[in-house]
C-alpha cells in the first residue's frame, strides 16, 4: 500500500536541513586562508606609514597586537604609548619596539599638535637609527623602517623647533619635559655665524612647493631640511662676496648622548647642530659618516622669489641704477671655497643673474659638478657700452683673485670658465682676446696717444679697447651670442629703446670728448653716433666690426651654443635675436645647435652640452695641473 504524507509532514526536518547545509558550507571555508589583493592594496600596505598615509604603518600595529594594545582613538593611543613605553624600556628597547614608538608619537604630535611628542618621536628615531654599539642593530639594509625612521626623525626635528605659526624654525637652548622624562636641549648660538655673515630666519624646506624651476633635487639623509636668510656682520664690505638675498642650504641635527640608555632612565641629553651645505654633506654618528638631508632647489627658489631680483635688469638697462650702493658686481650662492673652478655667469642685455636659476640647479644638482666647481656670477648696468661693461667684468675677475688668493696658491682658481648670454657673451669674449688696436682702427686712424684727449679718456678709452686675456680665464662658452651683431638691435624700435638709456658720466664725458675731435679724425659719422650696448651690437657697428675681426686667443678653448627657430635651413636660421651666420664662429672648439628661441639658458639641452663641456674642462684640467680628480675617468667622455 502507497504512503502519501503531505507537505506540513516535513516542517519539522527543516532546522535539521538548515544546521547541515550551514555545516557543510563552514567544513569548505578555513580560519586562515589568503586572496588575491590587488595592486593599488599591496602598494598602501607595502608604503603606508604615518607619513604618507595618516595611519600607523603595518609593522606598528603589528607590535601593538603583541603588546595587545590598541591606538584607534587619542585616549587608547596615549595609553598605548605609555603601555609600550614601559615594556620596551623592561626589554631593552628593540628596533620594533623604537620604530613603533617613534610612528606613534609623530602620530600623536600630529593629532594634538604637541610638540613634546614630535621632540619624542624623534628621540625613539634617532635611537633606532644609531645604536651605541654596532652589535645593538638588528634592522636590515632593506628594511623600510630605515628610511622611514629617518623621515619621522627629520619631520619631527623641523615640527618640535616650529615657530608658534610654524613658519620659522627657531634653534634654542633649553629644558624640555617629555611623555617619559626631561631632556636638556644644549645649542652653541656661535653657530649662528656663517663665515662674514649671521644667519637668521630658518625656514624648513621640505614644506616648500616650488615653482618655475623644471627640477628640484633633494638630497636625502639625516636631519631638518631649511633655508637660512643672512645678514653682514660687517659694513662696507667690497669685491667678490655671497649674493646678499640668498638663501643658505642648512641642515639642524638634534644629536643625542647614550639615546637608548638615556631612554631607559628618564633623563636624555641632546646637541642641536647646524650645518650649512657648504661645510660639508655627512655627518659623524657613532663612528659613521652619515649623508644630511639637504633641499638645495627649495632653498635657491626661496631665493629668487623676492621681485626686486627680477625688476632690476631693465631698471639696470635703463637707469644704470643697479649698482649705486655700492653693491658688489660679482656675488656667489656660496664663499669661495678653494680647490673648486670658479665658473661666472653673464646675463644679457635688460636681463638678471637668476635667469640663470635652471642651469645652476642642474648642474648643482650633479654631484660630479658641484664637486669640482663653485658658481659665480657678474652683474651688470647692460645698457652700457659694451667694451665698459667688459672692463667691469675683467676689473671684477681679477680683484677676486687677489682678495680671494693673493698668495696664488689656489690652482683651480686659475682655472676660471666664463659662460656669457647674448651680450653677456660678448662679454666673455673680451676677456679671452688680445685686440691689439683693432677696436680702435674702428674709431679712428690715428693712434690713440696722438688724440688730443684728456688723461681721464685716454686712460678709459686705453683699458675698454685695448685688451689682452685674462691669464686666469682658461675656457668661454657662448650661449646665442651675436659675435657679429644683432639684426634686432639695428631696428628702429630698438634704437628708440637705447636712446632712454642713462649713461655714467665717465662714458658721457669720454663720448663727448671723442664727438668734439675733427670729423677727419674719425671713421664714423659723429651724428648717428650712439655709444650705449644696443648700438655695439648693432651689425655694422663700429665696435662689432672689431670685435668680429678678433679671435679668441688659441689658449682659451671656446664653445658655441647657438639657438634656431623653426624646422628650416640652420645656416640661414636665427633665434628671434640672433643669427646663426652671426652667433658662428670658426675658432670654436665646439658648437651645439639647438632649436630653440633666443632665451635657450634654462633649455634642457643647453645645460646637458654645458655639463659636458665643464666635465671636459675638469678632466682636462686634472690632467694639465696634475691635481687630485675625483671624478670617474669616464665621466667626461
Amino acid at each position: 500500500m502507497e504512503l502519501v504524507r503531505g507537505r506540513g509532514e516535513y516542517r519539522h526536518h527543516i532546522p535539521v536541513l538548515g544546521f547541515l547545509l550551514l555545516f557543510m558550507l563552514a567544513a569548505c571555508t578555513t580560519p586562515i586562508g589568503v586572496y588575491q589583493a590587488g595592486a593599488e592594496s599591496t602598494n598602501r600596505t607595502l608604503t603606508g606609514n604615518v607619513l604618507s598615509t595618516g595611519q600607523l604603518s603595518s609593522f606598528t600595529q603589528n607590535v601593538l597586537r603583541l603588546h595587545g594594545l590598541s591606538a584607534d582613538t587619542d585616549e587608547n593611543e596615549a595609553a598605548a604609548l605609555e603601555e609600550l613605553q614601559k615594556a620596551a624600556a623592561q626589554s631593552g628597547f628593540s628596533v620594533d619596539d623604537l620604530f613603533a614608538l617613534s610612528e606613534m608619537s609623530f602620530h600623536h604630535g600630529e593629532r594634538k599638535d604637541n610638540r613634546e611628542r614630535y621632540l619624542a618621536a624623534a628621540v625613539y628615531a634617532y635611537a633606532f637609527l644609531f645604536p651605541e654599539k654596532r652589535s645593538d642593530e638588528v634592522h636590515e639594509t632593506f628594511d623600510p623602517k630605515l628610511r622611514w625612521a629617518a623621515d619621522l626623525y627629520n619631520r619631527a626635528l623641523t615640527a618640535a623647533f616650529a615657530s608658534a605659526d610654524k613658519s620659522k624654525f627657531e634653534p634654542r637652548q633649553e629644558d624640555v619635559k617629555l611623555p617619559f622624562g626631561s631632556m636638556n636641549v644644549a645649542f652653541d648660538e656661535t653657530q649662528l655665524n656663517w663665515h662674514d655673515r649671521r644667519f637668521v630666519d630658518f625656514v624648513p624646506t621640505a614644506d616648500l612647493n616650488i615653482r618655475g624651476l623644471r627640477n628640484r633635487y633633494r638630497v636625502a639623509g639625516i636631519g631638518a631640511p631649511l633655508a637660512a636668510g643672512t645678514v653682514p656682520q660687517t659694513t662696507g664690505q667690497t669685491g667678490f662676496k655671497v649674493a646678499p638675498r640668498i638663501k643658505v642650504p642648512v641642515t639642524a641635527l638634534l644629536r643625542i648622548e647614550n639615546a637608548r640608555g638615556a631612554l631607559a632612565s628618564g633623563t636624555l641629553h641632546g646637541r642641536l647642530e647646524l650645518h650649512p651645505q657648504d661645510q660639508g654633506d655627512t655627518v659623524e654618528i657613532e663612528g659613521r659618516q652619515i649623508p644630511l638631508e639637504s633641499e638645495p632647489s627649495a632653498a635657491l627658489a626661496y631665493s629668487l622669489s623676492n621681485p626686486d631680483i627680477w625688476s632690476i635688469g631693465l631698471r639696470g638697462f635703463l637707469f644704470g641704477s643697479l649698482l649705486q650702493k655700492n653693491e658688489s658686481r660679482l656675488v656667489a650662492l656660496e664663499p669661495y671655497t678653494p680647490g673648486l673652478i670658479p665658473v661666472v655667469f653673464v646675463h644679457g642685455t635688460a636681463s638678471v643673474a637668476a635667469r640663470w636659476a635652471d642651469m645652476v640647479n642642474d648642474l648643482n644638482g650633479d654631484p660630479l659638478i658641484r664637486n669640482r666647481f663653485q658658481f659665480w656670477f657678474f652683474k651688470y648696468e647692460s645698457g652700457n657700452p659694451i667694451p665698459y661693461s667688459a672692463l667691469l667684468l675683467r676689473d671684477s675677475l681679477s680683484q677676486a683673485i687677489q682678495q680671494l688668493d693673493p698668495a696664488g696658491q689656489d690652482r683651480a682658481l686659475r682655472q676660471m670658465v666664463v659662460i656669457g648670454h647674448s651680450q653677456g657673451g660678448l662679454l666673455a669674449k673680451m676677456v679671452s682676446i688680445d685686440s691689439g688696436s683693432t677696436l680702435w682702427d674702428e674709431i679712428s686712424a690715428k693712434p690713440l696717444d696722438s688724440m688730443k684727449l684728456s688723461n681721464e679718456t685716454h686712460d678709459l678709452l686705453n683699458r675698454m679697447l685695448f685688451v689682452k686675456p685674462l691669464p686666469f680665464v682658461r675656457r668661454v662658452i657662448f650661449v646665442a651670442t651675436p659675435q657679429h651683431g644683432s639684426y634686432l638691435a639695428g631696428w628702429s624700435l630698438s634704437q628708440m629703446a637705447a636712446s632712454l638709456v642713462s649713461l655714467p658720466l665717465n662714458i658721457v664725458t669720454g663720448a663727448g670728448e671723442l664727438l668734439s675731435l675733427p670729423q677727419d679724425e674719425l671713421r664714423f659719422d659723429p651724428s648717428k653716433a650712439g655709444f650705449g650696448s644696443v648700438y655695439g651690437m648693432t651689425p655694422n657697428s663700429p665696435f662689432i666690426r672689431g670685435l668680429s675681426k678678433t679671435r679668441v686667443s688659441p689658449e682659451i678653448p671656446a664653445h658655441s651654443i647657438i639657438a634656431v627657430k623653426g624646422n628650416g635651413p640652420i645656416v640661414t636660421g636665427n633665434d628671434g635675436v640672433v643669427s646663426y651666420a652671426s652667433a658662428h664662429i670658426e675658432e670654436a672648439q665646439s658648437e651645439f645647435v639647438l632649436r630653440s628661441g633666443h632665451s635657450c639658458q634654462a633649455d634642457p639641452r643647453t645645460i646637458a652640452e654645458v655639463r659636458r663641456i665643464l666635465l671636459l674642462h675638469a678632466s682636462e684640467t686634472c690632467a694639465r695641473e696634475q691635481v687630485a680628480c675625483p671624478m670617474p675617468a669616464a665621466a667626461a667622455e
